[in-house]
């Protein structure tokens, strides 16, 4: 009995002494663990505890300004609120609930969901006008939050609207510059931390930290307020007279590819961009609205591509020039039509022109003329030049869109298709293309970017970063240039372009009228192409004219509007009557 007891004492002692060394090692086990988190693992768990105990509320940055060449505003932003709400911090949610429902115009249920939702901050409404964010904050609701933002305002409405786009809620750029130019636009966000329990309420005594939201950079453009405006005025105006689709006007400078106006019309109300311009939504479905909104938002001088017609016959006539497979005094006859291959092709003037010389045919916009000078050219040659003055290419515009050349394959491009190609037909490019390549015709023969940012200021104004874009010289000789700025110039003083004509300056022009597919649908696009001072040029514009009604001849109808476009554009240039220019004007 002694024995037994004694060997159980001895168990039971062997017992403790096990679990006494298991808590010694738990404990230096935790004590390990507790050491290596406190030193290791610090700054892991502080960056946790901040996020326990700190709330954050984003103070928006205000974006970017958008300025015209003289500086003029032309998108700014206008001060508004974002209404939340802290779930823990709401002391009388039923009030709470009725008068934001009220004052916010949303329904109860949808006010009521967020109140009552478990998180840590709840958005209920942004871009709050002023006067009604400043009434909430004035009642002190508990838990409410009224946190200042901004709103993009476009002071001109319908100004330039497919150019300069619009942003969306959280006001990133959508469309046009705004999107194009939006990482320099969007500013930083700033912030208010506030200190909580781990319940999620503010502690009564701790300090807010503010954290100060960065402008974001102003954009300066190459657009004006007033050619713009004009512009925008003369398509309207030539739209309804002649009942038109639409109507698209570009103007810009030649010589560095600056563009002053870019009108598509009918244009939309930037500051309320999803209600359409031209039909009623109310029996739309969501799909086919945002089509149509898709489509008023489109900018068709860039995005959309057309048959340029005769307007693309001062390209084939700088080719050849440049080629020297015609000269100026070269004689051409026109029956009224030219037989190409087993094709009989008509000219405009179906009783013909008869015996003419070169400069004659431009004049007269003559169809055998060109494609006897297309044949001359040939199909390497034509494509040559084609790759030469940029048609085959974008122009790089910076604005998002930009459609390229629909143009044959060269392999492709037998005796009818060169004819065809030769006066503008059976092909598409677009309106920004078209320009930029006689640009470079006119401008003594250097390759220019067209664009419409200039310059990028930061907010304070301290850093200004000017924008470059590329440029090659001598893509055709001076001489070709300097011969057709003459030769355009007798289009307007002696041939079809007549109706261009700009008292007091000496224009040049080249007028178009092309046959919309399927053929024989009786629609047309009717177009004008007009520079002046004809011996430097310092605007060129061109004009579409989408399915005129009754007259749709380019110049007939188009060639007007670039003489209203001209006569004042100019003068506000500083070019007066009668100057000759040597110099682009300051």
């Amino acid at each position: 009995m002694t024995e037994y007891l004694k060997q159980s004492r001895t168990l039971q002692r062997q017992k403790l002494l096990f679990v006494y060394g298991m808590v010694v090692l738990f404990m230096i086990g935790l004590a390990g663990r507790l050491l290596y988190l406190m030193v290791n693992r610090a700054d892991y768990y502080g960056e946790k505890a901040k996020e326990v105990h700190q709330r954050q509320r984003t103070v928006k940055a205000a974006r970017g300004i958008i300025y015209d060449r003289n500086g003029v505003a032309i998108a700014s932003n206008k001060p508004v609120s974002t209404i939340s709400v802290i779930h823990n911090q709401v002391q009388n949610p039923e009030k709470v609930i009725r008068v934001l429902s009220e004052l916010l115009e949303l329904p109860e249920e949808k006010v009521r969901k967020r109140v009552e939702k478990v998180s840590s901050i709840e958005k209920i409404k942004s871009n709050v006008d002023k006067d009604i964010s400043d009434r909430i904050r004035d009642m002190e609701l508990a838990g409410v939050m009224v946190d200042e933002d901004y709103k993009r305002y476009y002071p001109y409405s319908e100004f330039a609207s497919k150019v300069i786009g619009f942003t969306g809620a959280d006001n990133q750029g959508i469309i046009g510059m705004e999107v194009a130019y939006d990482k320099y636009l969007q500013g930083q966000d700033g912030g208010i931390l506030t200190m909580t329990t781990a319940r999620g309420l503010e502690i009564d005594g701790k300090a807010e930290e503010r954290i100060e939201p960065i402008a974001g950079t102003n954009l300066y453009t190459s657009l004006d307020v007033n050619i713009q405006s004009f512009a925008q005025q003369a398509a309207g105006k030539v739209m309804k007279a002649k009942k038109a689709k639409s109507v698209r006007i570009v103007m810009m400078n030649p010589q560095n590819g600056e563009i002053y106006a870019m009108v598509n019309v009918p244009e939309f109300d930037l500051n309320d961009p999803y209600t359409l311009n031209t039909t009623s939504s109310k029996n739309m479905s969501d799909k086919k609205k945002q089509e149509a909104l898709n489509g008023m938002w489109r900018n068709a001088c860039v995005s959309d591509t057309y048959e340029p017609g005769s307007t693309f016959k001062v390209i084939v006539a700088a080719s050849a020039l440049e080629a020297g497979v015609v000269k100026l005094e070269d004689t051409f006859h026109c029956p009224g039509f030219k037989v190409v291959e087993d094709r009989r092709i008509r000219c405009h003037k179906t009783t013909g022109h008869g015996s003419e010389t070169f400069v004659q045919g431009v004049q007269n916009s003559c169809n055998p003329v060109f494609m006897e000078v297309g044949a001359r050219l040939g199909v390497d040659n034509m494509f040559h030049y084609l790759q030469q003055l940029g048609i085959m290419s974008k122009t790089g515009i910076d604005v998002p869109g930009e459609a390229s050349t629909i143009m044959h394959r060269k392999e492709n491009v037998g005796a009818v298709e060169l004819a065809t190609m030769s006066f503008g037909q059976s092909f598409q490019l677009t309106p920004v293309r078209l320009l930029s390549s006689i640009s470079m015709i006119l401008n003594g023969g250097t390759r220019i970017t067209p664009h419409l940012g200039v310059e990028l200021e930061s907010s304070d104004g301290t850093a200004v970063k000017k924008l470059t874009y590329p440029a090659q010289e001598n893509i055709i000789s001076s001489q070709t240039s300097e011969t057709m700025r003459m030769i355009l110039e007798s289009v307007v003083s002696e041939g079809s372009g007549k109706k261009a004509y700009v008292e007091g300056y000496q224009v040049g022009a080249k007028t178009g009228t092309s046959e919309k597919l399927p053929r024989h649908s009786n629609k047309y696009i009717a177009s004008c192409m007009g520079f002046a001072p004809a011996d430097h040029p310092v605007v060129a514009a061109l004009v579409l004219i989408d399915e005129p009604q009754g007259i749709y001849y380019g110049g007939t109808i188009a060639a007007p509007v670039i003489s209203e476009l001209l006569d004042n554009a100019l003068p506000y240039l500083g070019v007066e009557r009668g100057e000759t220019v040597t110099a682009e004007p300051g």
